[in-house]
């Protein structure tokens, strides 16, 4: 079985995140994605929220697997023996950050990472630029899927 994982805050999980989780699932014969806990952070969903909303929008696929996971992510790939990461490239200025993290996963682990060039329609898009603009109102249901829409519309109108 080929394996790889897709990692991320997920806060919330965007159509570009999902473009990345969707061709992955094509190659690979099991994508697991795994929300990274950062207990430093306080994130706009809970890590059960991400983790149910990005099963919602990726359970099409059939062979994705949410998990939650707090530390290295070359430890989350060891404990399931999942020899490749795949992440996406915005732009320049995410290679440089995303090559360094690569080469030191890879020295820490063997474990490869795989970079997949963003959607060009995704290439702006963030889960903190998302979440600010639909603070001050603005339109984003074109940036997320359905379900991801509504709970942070629900979320925002709690605040």
């Amino acid at each position: 079985m080929r394996r790889a994982v897709c990692p991320g805050s997920f806060d919330p999980i965007t159509n570009g995140h999902l473009d990345i989780i969707a061709r992955a699932s094509k190659l690979y014969d099991v994508v697991y994605v795994a929300v990274m806990i950062n207990k430093s952070k306080q994130g706009l969903f809970t890590v059960e929220e991400r983790m149910e909303l990005i099963r919602r929008v990726t359970g099409d696929y059939g062979n994705v697997v949410v998990e939650s996971h707090h530390g290295l992510l070359v430890d989350f790939c060891k404990e399931r023996d999942i020899p490749a990461i795949v992440k996406g490239l915005r732009a320049v200025s995410d290679f440089d950050y995303e090559l360094q993290m690569a080469q030191m996963n890879n020295g820490l682990s063997g474990v490869e990472t795989l970079f997949v060039p963003t959607n060009p329609t995704y290439s702006f898009l963030s889960s903190s630029l998302v979440k600010e603009v639909a603070a001050w109102g603005g339109d984003v249901s074109h940036l997320l899927p359905p379900p991801v829409q509504e709970a942070l519309s629900r979320r925002l109108a709690e605040k």
